[in-house]
């Protein structure tokens, strides 16, 4: 079977289901662009402003960030390191402000997935439904075997189609939505373990008195 067959056999539903399907692909693949270039430089922009920091390199990790500044971690530290003469409560409540600030960002279209899993299935049901009633609506009771039952038999299995479409799209949907969401759980604790790490050296020096943050030089 073709697929305009298949689409055609399916009935009305195939069509949102196929916006559903068009959508869930693009933001996807914009969600997989996004994942994959965090992962790949974050580390190391975290490693290198920490280094400057400890170096007392303090306009140069500014610099740095501001550089970075597409990326959340590095504007999480761009925030409290952007503060001038904070005491360590005021670092922290920076840090901890602007990580939640980028938790949108991070957790971008799950509202979307989520209702694309949850709709997909139930059209599929619907368009399952409609096709049976079609179905059964076009057999003459008083002719039932041969060319009517060959007809109820082949509405039936088109009718089908609908759920096996439904599904396709809410279980593929599900797979990508997870695995968004574990990368989202795993930079949560990315963010508090480097964030955790500039507050300590943040309180270091600011136990020793040389605390100078500013955006310029």
């Amino acid at each position: 079977m073709q697929f305009g067959q298949v689409i055609t056999a399916g009935g009305v539903v195939m069509l949102p289901l196929m916006v559903f399907s068009l959508i869930a692909i693009a933001l996807i693949i914009e969600r997989l662009i996004f994942w994959t270039r965090l992962n790949r430089h974050q580390l190391r922009i975290v490693k290198q402003a920490l280094r400057l920091y400890r170096q007392d390199n303090i306009y140069d990790a500014l610099g740095y960030l501001q550089e970075q500044a597409k990326f959340p971690i590095a504007r999480i530290f761009l925030a409290a390191l952007s503060l001038e003469d904070p005491t360590p409560e005021e670092f922290r409540l920076a840090l901890e402000s602007e990580a939640q600030a980028e938790l949108p960002t991070l957790k971008r279209f799950t509202t979307v997935f989520d209702t694309i899993i949850s709709i997909s299935p139930l059209l599929g049901l619907l368009g399952t439904v409609l096709g049976l009633i079609n179905s059964f609506s076009s057999l003459d009771m008083g002719n039932i075997g041969g060319s009517e039952t060959a007809g109820v038999t082949g509405g039936i299995s088109t009718a089908l189609i609908s759920t096996a479409a439904g599904l396709i799209v809410a279980i593929s949907t599900l797979i990508f939505a997870n695995a968004f969401r574990s990368l989202y759980q795993r930079q949560l604790a990315f963010i508090q373990e480097y964030g955790g790490q500039l507050e300590l050296l943040y309180r270091h020096r600011y136990e020793r008195g040389g605390v100078t943050h500013a955006l310029t030089r």
